[in-house]
Parts: C-alpha cells; structure tokens; sequence
C-alpha cells in the first residue's frame, strides 16, 4: 500500500506551502535544495516542516491539500499548533460567513 502525505511549509517569509507527495522526504529535499526554480518556495528559502498527515489514498490526500490551501492562515497555523477547538471555532465562523453572503446574493 503506497502512502501519500500532504504537508505545509513555513517559508522564510513566514508564508505557509502547503503540498502533496508520495515521497516526503525526497520532496522536503528538493524544497530545501531548491532543485525547481520555478517553485514558490524556491525565492523563500530555507523553509521549514511544520505539518505532516499521511494518506493511504492518493485522492483523499489531493483533496484535503486542495482544502488546506482554500483555508486562511489562522485556520492552518491552528492545525499546526493541532489546536483542534480552535480550529472547529474558525471552520464555524467561516460556514457563519459563507450562509451571510449567500443570503445578501438572493435578496
């Protein structure tokens, strides 16, 4: 069974990246070498692991990096902290939001 890993890196910026890979370490490597010019960490070096989930379902572990990267940063910083209250009280505030502006767009 191959596993995947979704991860989020704190850039020296301290900009967040937030990625997926079925090679963790050999992908943190290529981050810190700056082996892909073209890469958003590239400029923002040297960046650090601050989170790692491991997936055994390739596509659970693409969608939850596409959720991740929708998410703000206090949202993340709260999952790297593994502060799950918080985090439940962000998601609600955020769901409080999205129902308020729905509601402005049909009247």
């Amino acid at each position: 069974m191959k596993r995947s890993y979704v991860y989020i890196l704190k850039c020296s910026d301290q900009t967040f990246y937030t990625g997926v890979t079925s090679n963790l370490e050999k992908r943190l490597l290529s981050h810190t070498n700056g082996s892909y010019p073209e890469s958003y960490t590239h400029t923002r070096r040297p960046v650090e692991l601050v989170f790692y989930a491991e997936f055994t379902d390739i596509n659970l572990a693409i969608e939850k990096e596409k959720q991740i990267k929708k998410w703000s940063r206090s949202k993340k910083e709260a999952l790297i902290e593994e502060d799950f209250n918080k985090l439940r009280v962000l998601a609600k505030k955020a769901s409080r939001y999205v129902r308020l502006r729905r509601t402005l767009e049909v009247t």
